[in-house]
């Protein structure tokens, strides 16, 4: 089926006709009261999450981080890394921040990936980085007495309708993400192997969009497990379903083989949820490997790296979505610095946070709580 809308009114929609991606520049309202609001605690756990992939996500999973300061306010994050990044946390980071300025987050975050350089430039150390950048930006918001949202963007409207997508693996999700109204779904892919049956995985993504109807986006995401022929001949194949993005088909280290994908298929390809820091983003972006920019706030550096890929992406013309953004962290970075956002549902298995905006009839929007506006569950 052919929808009226092709991926170029897609793209337009999304904000990337031209450089449409509202400016990065962070306006850090901290009032003078903040300065030398120094770093007196820091410690990381990993919560419970029933329900999580049995896999690397549970055993090197989610953590929460909290930092505390002399002036009685403490600040939370998520990063991710489970145990080891813990580890990371309580010895060597522990060692560098305390006693540092918390008001200080974009030269804290500078001294902490410059301090683990030699082992931390990927991977599970900047997984742990990430969950404090976080925690000190909510330390910067309630100093403010702002959400940190307004921090990026004091022009952001809290209460603008945001739209969002539906992460499935399953026919069961399919009809669960359709009943909470989700504006488009993206649809995993692994459970039809790295050598996928043709006809059968047309079939499947051909009964996905008859039920999303012709008005709604529909994503692939290959979970890294294709190689370059199977996604071109995948990629052939699916073209007259009108993907928007097909997600990650290749492993996300294999740079060449992206670099000879992009030019041999049609369908724009998304990725970046599992690259790190900066430097990492501006390769991708340099060698115009991805048309869409997916970091995970929680892994990838932190909200302080995420501005830097906004930036970025705005100067090469490309779209950032968020890697889980209707989650609270990502949700306030997309709701400022993105004029048409578009929220990927949460990891449904991450519940220890109390006051984290929750999706409506398809959409979602902020609060006006100072910081992220969430605390632990107890």
């Amino acid at each position: 089926m052919q929808r009226p809308q092709t991926r170029r009114m897609f793209f337009k929609r999304a904000g990337l006709s031209g450089l449409a991606i509202a400016a990065c520049g962070v306006h850090s309202a901290v009032p003078a009261a903040a300065v030398n609001m120094k770093i007196t605690s820091l410690r990381a756990w990993q919560p419970a999450t029933p329900g999580s992939p049995p896999d690397w996500r549970t055993q090197l999973g989610q953590i929460v981080v909290e930092v505390q300061t002399d002036a009685g306010l403490t600040g939370i994050g998520v990063g991710g890394g489970g145990a080891a990044s813990i580890h990371v946390i309580h010895t060597v980071m522990r060692d560098l921040l305390l006693g540092k300025d918390a008001a200080q987050v974009e030269e804290l975050h500078r001294a902490m990936h410059q301090h683990t350089l030699f082992y931390g430039r990927k991977g599970l150390v900047v997984m742990a980085t990430s969950g404090i950048d976080l925690a000190l930006w909510d330390l910067r918001g309630k100093a403010a007495g702002l959400p940190v949202a307004k921090l990026l963007n004091p022009q952001v409207n809290l209460a603008t309708e945001i739209p969002t997508y539906g992460t499935v693996f399953s026919e069961k999700e399919i009809d669960a993400a359709l009943a909470i109204g989700h504006d488009s779904l993206k649809v995993h892919t692994e459970s039809y192997g790295r050598q996928p049956n043709v006809n059968k995985l047309v079939g499947f993504v051909q009964s996905v969009r008859d039920r999303l109807g012709p008005k709604k986006s529909l994503m692939l995401d290959a979970f890294c497990m294709w190689d370059i022929d199977t996604t071109v001949r995948m990629a052939e194949a699916l073209a007259p379903l009108d993907l928007e993005f097909l997600e990650e088909p290749l492993p996300p280290d294999d740079l060449d083989g992206y670099a000879d994908l992009v030019k041999r298929v049609a369908i724009p390809i998304a990725g970046g949820e599992h690259e790190y820091t900066t430097g990492g983003f501006k390769e991708l972006i340099d060698r115009k490997l991805h048309a869409v920019l997916q970091p995970d706030i929680n892994w990838c550096g932190g909200l302080t790296t995420v501005v830097e890929v906004y930036r970025l992406a705005k100067a090469a013309g490309l779209k950032v979505i968020l890697h889980r953004g209707c989650e609270p962290f990502a949700l306030h970075a997309l709701a400022a610095l993105d004029p048409q956002p578009l929220a990927e549902s949460p990891r449904t298995w991450f519940t220890c946070l109390q006051g984290a905006p929750q999706i409506e009839r398809g959409i979602i929007k902020l609060n006006d709580a100072p910081g992220f506006g969430v605390s632990v569950a107890s």
